[in-house]
């Protein structure tokens, strides 16, 4: 008897939590963008990388401190990063603060030659071909982006494309409380 007991009892247990998992996702309550990142309110990695347009100048995270910017993870190969494009061209050309794009796990010409075709929203494209500091910053995909602070501070982390909503409901604000947005 205790062989059929306890199969069925660690089945019911399962079927609960998959039951409470899916009341929330459909509740609102839990979404895997909502996913916090232990980074919040910590500096920004250390990082030492190469320009995406030139890789024989290095950037680091000491050139960028000093005024709030969004940090942008993206790359050619993401079909969702091609939705949030004309956003973050739009936030671009309204100069609401600057937009560094991070390259993720990319080729170079293939990186290029996206931003060539779709145009580039950004100050500058810092290339991560090996994935390194994304995983440094606790990237699960891309697209990701970043409200970094005038100190360097992560101060929030949107994954997923940013859509005109996001941008006024979420990373203006973020960006306002950072001390960057116009």
């Amino acid at each position: 008897m205790k062989k059929f007991v306890i199969p069925i009892v660690l089945f019911a247990a399962l079927g609960l939590l998959l039951g409470i998992a899916i009341v929330k996702m459909q509740s609102g309550s839990y979404s895997p963008r909502n996913i916090p990142s232990p980074l919040i309110g910590k500096p920004v990695p250390a990082f030492a990388l190469p320009s995406l347009a030139d890789p024989k100048q290095t950037i680091t995270n000491d050139k960028l401190r000093g005024r709030a910017y969004l940090l942008n993870v993206w790359a050619s190969w993401c079909v969702a990063c091609r939705d949030e494009h004309p956003v973050l061209l739009a936030m671009a050309r309204e100069q609401h603060v600057p937009i560094i794009g991070l390259n993720y796990k990319d080729a170079r010409d293939d990186a290029l030659g996206w931003l060539k075709q779709f145009g580039d929203p950004y100050e500058m494209s810092i290339a991560d071909l090996p994935g390194r500091f994304g995983i440094e910053l606790g990237v699960y995909g891309v697209p990701e982006t970043f409200v970094i602070d005038r100190a360097g501070v992560i101060r929030y982390k949107h994954i997923g494309p940013v859509t005109p909503e996001v941008l006024s409901a979420v990373l203006l604000p973020k960006l306002a409380e950072a001390g960057g947005a116009s």
